[in-house]
């Protein structure tokens, strides 16, 4: 349902490209069996269309994700790549166990009325975390739409001071 010029990613491809990154977006071929994919399998497919991203982009690279795109999370521990994870599934180990094992810093956004999210567990992987009280998945929120675009604002700021006082201070 998000490509990469969604507004969640690309704001916060957006915030990157102004501090000077160039940017490569990764659009899915997304299989049909997807729903039923198990954790590595769904792993091995994001990686496979992740890596010569990442290749092309070489050292110094930052990844942004969003969801599926999060379990390009072991990916980016192994190149110790810094990243935005937009909305993680962090009720995944293959996803938890890779940002767990990053060692470079992470900002992680989430919702509370998102299945996937856990705050508790964002919190113990980084502390650098943006969440959203009653967003979903999508990071909307109950109400008039003005409010979850006011959400979007919030992760673009979040965005912006990760990269300025983190990744490129």
């Amino acid at each position: 349902m998000f490509g990469p010029h969604a507004p969640l990613l690309m704001y916060s491809a957006d915030a990157a490209e102004r501090r000077g990154a160039r940017v490569w977006s990764i659009s899915w071929s997304r299989p049909d069996e997807l729903p039923t994919l198990d954790p590595a399998s769904r792993g091995s497919w994001v990686r496979n269309d992740a890596e010569p991203a990442l290749e092309a982009a070489g050292e110094g690279a930052l990844v942004i994700a969003k969801s599926l795109g999060t379990y390009a999370a072991p990916l980016a521990a192994d190149r110790r790549l810094p990243a935005i994870w937009l909305t993680p599934v962090l009720t995944d180990s293959w996803v938890i166990d890779g940002l767990r094992r990053a060692t470079a810093p992470l900002l992680l956004v989430g919702g509370t009325a998102d299945p996937l999210w856990h705050g508790d567990v964002a919190r113990e992987l980084t502390p650098y975390v943006l969440e959203v009280p009653g967003a979903d998945h999508g990071m909307y929120v109950e109400g008039p739409l003005a409010q979850s675009a006011k959400i979007l604002g919030q992760v673009a700021t979040a965005a912006e001071r990760f990269l300025d006082d983190v990744v490129w201070p």
